[in-house]
């Protein structure tokens, strides 16, 4: 059974991740269809960062598994038996 603060957790990472995706939702499907000159423009970034946010964090995301893949496989590696 999870603990309260577990729960909090999960819940604050849920909602975060609810929060962004109607953000990131909002901006690239339904603000393009809005005027430019409307001040809901005024609460996003510039639409070049739509692309590049993503990739950026799609390319740290691979690093990040990489090296722990790297971390997990340098530890368990079995030293190199030497035969005579």
């Amino acid at each position: 059974m999870a603990t309260v603060m577990d729960q909090l957790v999960g819940f604050g990472l849920v909602a975060f991740s609810l929060i962004l995706f109607v953000y990131y939702t909002i901006w690239i499907i339904i603000l393009p269809f809005i005027d430019s000159d409307h001040g809901i423009h005024k609460l996003f970034l510039p639409r070049e960062y739509s692309v590049t946010i993503p990739v950026i964090a799609g390319l740290f995301l691979v690093l990040f598994v990489g090296v722990f893949v790297m971390t997990v496989m340098w530890k368990n590696r079995k030293p190199a038996k030497k035969s005579d």
